[in-house]
């Protein structure tokens, strides 16, 4: 693959904003499932960011506004809970903070299809789903079953574009190769681990983790997901080198979280224009 220096010239390197992240870190708002909940803040907290698991309706809103970023996952969705997720996005969105959608099975309920649509209306800085999720939130007939995806990447990449386009939001599609897409531009990120899918709320935790970047860089929310997944994917990488299985991956891949420097993220990072 293409190294992040021969990457598309206006694209800045994941590490130069890792470097800004734990240079000044990030407060992010994180509105996640009940099973993702730990992993997503020990993920940021490994990384560098500092979370904040807000979801009630009566302070959701009031925290967003001093949050840097507000990141919002479907998964555990209650009427309580989508009072809350509302109430931050229109916050965020008022603030002019950057704020990020994870539409976890959107299409298994009618009730889900409908806080989507509404969230999808707060227009959203960045939306991160898996193949399946973005294809139907495209409009496309997707073969998710529940949470899990059974879509490649690559059959959901004009989706991504498509939903780019329609939404206004820089779209990522994540799996065994991701894929960034802001409508006009678009890279593929390689790396992790296959251990990473055996590990509950990892997808979830990346959500969070794209939050902090784009908390960063408010205004560049492409550069920022393409530098949150390629950290996630180096230190997957890393961390599945010398794990036994799922369990010893999982405290494996904070500590790489944790070890990753600049310079070897921009060194190891596997990115190519799409």
């Amino acid at each position: 693959m293409d190294t992040v220096s021969s990457i598309e010239s206006d694209i800045i390197s994941p590490g130069a904003l890792l470097a800004e992240l734990r240079s000044s870190p990030p407060l992010v708002q994180c509105i996640t499932n009940f099973v993702a909940m730990n992993i997503a803040a020990n993920v940021l907290l490994a990384v560098g960011a500092s979370p904040a698991m807000v979801h009630a309706a009566e302070e959701a809103g009031e925290f967003a506004r001093i949050a840097g970023g507000l990141t919002i996952n479907i998964g555990t969705i209650s009427p309580a809970w989508s009072d809350g997720m509302k109430s931050a996005a229109q916050a965020a969105v008022a603030n002019g903070k950057p704020w990020v959608l994870d539409p976890v099975a959107h299409f298994a309920t009618a009730y889900r299809q409908k806080i989507v649509a509404e969230l999808l209306a707060l227009r959203p800085t960045i939306i991160r789903g898996n193949a399946s999720e973005i294809i139907a939130l495209a409009g496309g007939s997707s073969s998710g079953q529940g949470v899990d995806s059974r879509d490649s990447v690559e059959q959901a990449e004009d989706a991504a574009r498509s939903l780019a386009s329609q939404s206004g939001a820089v779209v990522a599609v994540t799996g065994r190769i991701d894929f960034v897409t802001d409508g006009a531009r678009s890279v593929r990120i390689g790396g992790g681990s296959e251990l990473m899918p055996r590990v509950t709320a990892l997808g979830c935790s990346l959500t969070c983790l794209v939050g902090a970047f784009a908390a960063v860089r408010p205004m560049q929310p492409f550069e920022a997901t393409v530098a949150a997944l390629a950290t996630f994917a180096v230190a997957g990488e890393n961390a599945g080198k010398t794990a036994e299985g799922p369990g010893s991956f999982s405290w494996r891949f904070l500590d790489a979280l944790a070890a990753l420097d600049p310079a070897t993220l921009d060194a190891e990072a596997r990115l190519s224009n799409a």
